[in-house]
Formats: C-alpha cells, structure tokens, sequence
C-alpha cells in the first residue's frame, strides 16, 4: 500500500510513467489515498475566488429560475385542464402561478447582493478565498431552497386548482398550505443574506 501511495504521487508530479500505467497509478484514479489529498486541495487553490463568486451567483439565479418554471408548468397545466370543467377557477387560482414567480424574484433579489460583493480588489492586494468560497456556498444555498420551494408550491398550488373545481369550499384550506410552503423561499433568502454579508472579495 506504501508503494501504491507513492506510485500514486511520483507517477502524477514528475510524469515519468507511461500513459496509461500513470493514470491508473495516479492521484487521478486514486484520488482517495491520503497522500492525494493534498494534491486535490492544491486544484481548488488555484481556482480564481472571483470564478467561485462568479459561479454562486450565476446558481442562484438559474436554479432559483427552474424552480419557479417548474412549479409554473405543475400548476399551470392543471389550472387550465380544470378550467374547463369549471371555468370559475381561472381567476382566483392565478395566485399560485404569482407565488411560484416569487421564487424566481427570491433569486434576483439574492443575485443582485451578491453581485455587489464582488468587486476588484485594490492595491494589489489578493481576494479573499472565504469570500469566494461563501459567495458559492450562498448560491447553492439559495439556488436550491428556491428549487425545492417552486416544486412545492407548484404541486400544492395544482392540487388547489383541481380541489377548488371539484368543491370550492377548500380552495382557502390548500392556499394556507401553499403560503407556508412559498415560505420556505424565503429561509434560504434569509440565511443567503446573513452568509452573504460576511463575504467580501477585496
């Protein structure tokens, strides 16, 4: 095993080995030997902290997108079937479309803070890796909160559209369940900003 592991560094750093023998006795294909592991830590140092900002805000706003979209295509869909049935529906039900496009607004709104945070660093100083790291852990964050809150509000506001054609007495009981769960949008916007606010690249 001594020698595996040290196979696995010589073979990667000097490049001496054969192709295909260096990759099957390389931190590549070994990548969970202890003695690779500093290697991997090395390939994410030298990843720009502006790519990890950069990347964070553009997941924020694209899965917080897709949440929204997927929901409006669950309620959307069967807002309209059930409106044939019952033509009465269409109106008041269009709330459940609005509280999946506030998922998408949840991640502008996190998207534009964050954007804020990056900014050149001046005097020739170095950017801060725990910036760039948070501001990615942020996206994520709020990137899939807003994902699994459109889902959410997309299936319970389908269910509201077709309880409300069938008897429109419970129409007001599921929309409390689709409020409570549009507000879990917001935790991930709320935790976003307390992480955001401590990150700054310069």
């Amino acid at each position: 095993m001594e020698d595996l592991m040290e196979n696995a560094v010589n073979a990667t750093m000097d490049g001496t080995a054969e192709v295909p023998a260096a990759f099957f006795t390389s931190c590549w294909f070994f990548w969970f030997l202890p003695a690779c592991y500093e290697y991997w830590w090395d390939l994410f140092v030298q990843i720009d902290p502006y790519m990890w900002a950069g990347v964070g805000t553009a997941v924020t706003i694209g899965i917080s997108v897709l949440g929204a979209a997927w929901g409006i295509f669950i309620t959307g869909s069967s807002l309209v079937g059930a409106a044939i049935r019952a033509p009465r529906i269409q109106s008041k039900n269009l709330i459940s479309v609005i509280f999946c496009e506030a998922v998408a607004i949840y991640g502008v709104i996190m998207a534009i803070i964050m954007q804020t945070k990056i900014i050149d660093a001046t005097d020739g100083a170095e950017p801060s890796f725990f910036a760039g790291y948070g501001l990615f852990a942020t996206g994520l964050t709020v990137g899939l909160a807003n994902l699994f809150c459109g889902l959410c509000v997309g299936v319970t506001g389908s269910s509201c559209a077709l309880a409300d054609a069938q008897n429109p007495a419970l129409f007001v009981k599921i929309l409390i369940v689709e409020i409570f769960g549009s507000a879990l949008g917001l935790f991930g916007v709320i935790i976003g900003i307390i992480m955001a606010g401590k990150c700054t690249l310069a």
